[in-house]
């Protein structure tokens, strides 16, 4: 069962966990379900999704609860107005405690960006813990640095916070696509778990229909604690 962020008449909000995908997409053609899906089946009614989050991803998901209000919602996150911040476990110890990845992004990431239009996207980053564990990921070193990073995208591109850490240097711990294998591998062992960790743990926006300010949160799920 889905569990339940905030709901009222207009919005619902749910908690994502990782490896279900938002709605149903070619990408994912062998998959059958989505959280989409399995929302509209638990609340028993049509709901519209307003942003999306990738598969590997846990957090704060919305929907909206009928089409007017999906318009008013997708015009907010197109208009860059909804705060969106994110925690994720990274490879190595950036050199500062907090910056803005200011790096344009071709459309579709699946493909070469040569000869692709770049949109303008922006991240801001700050480290909340550096950790140290006694693994060997890479043969010069006997130890493997990580560090848990909030951030702070200021639109949506796709792949979006996975791509600007790759570009960052501390490439997203269990990104399969812009991560580093050997070291996603070992800490799956050690853990005895393989996610991507990225979660969307706060989504914030005035009501589409009332305007009253809303924070929607998320708490990270118990395979965090191993972390932080």
């Amino acid at each position: 069962m889905l569990e339940a962020l905030f709901e009222d008449v207009w919005l619902l909000a749910i908690a994502k966990p990782p490896g279900l995908l938002t709605h149903r997409t070619p990408l994912d053609a062998h998959e059958t379900t989505s959280a989409h899906e399995q929302a509209e089946a638990q609340w028993g009614q049509r709901l519209w999704p307003a942003h999306r989050l990738d598969k590997g991803t846990s957090g704060v998901l919305l929907f909206a609860r009928d089409a007017e209000t999906a318009s008013r919602l997708g015009a907010a996150f197109s208009a860059g107005i909804v705060d969106k911040r994110y925690r994720a476990w990274v490879r190595g110890w950036p050199a500062t405690d907090s910056g803005r990845v200011d790096h344009p992004l071709a459309r579709d990431p699946e493909r070469a960006s040569a000869g692709q239009a770049h949109a303008e996207a922006n991240t801001d980053w700050q480290v909340l813990q550096r950790l140290e564990w006694p693994l060997r990921t890479h043969p010069d070193f006997a130890s493997t640095r990580t560090a848990v990073l909030a951030l702070t995208p200021h639109q949506g591109r796709r792949h979006q916070l996975r791509r600007h850490c790759k570009h960052l240097g501390h490439p997203i711990v269990g990104d399969a696509t812009h991560g580093k294998g050997a070291l996603n591998r070992v800490l799956a062992q050690h853990l005895g778990l393989q996610r991507l960790w990225l979660h969307a743990e706060v989504l914030g926006l005035r009501h589409p229909l009332t305007d009253l300010p809303l924070a929607l949160h998320a708490p990270m799920g118990p395979e965090w604690q191993a972390i932080v």
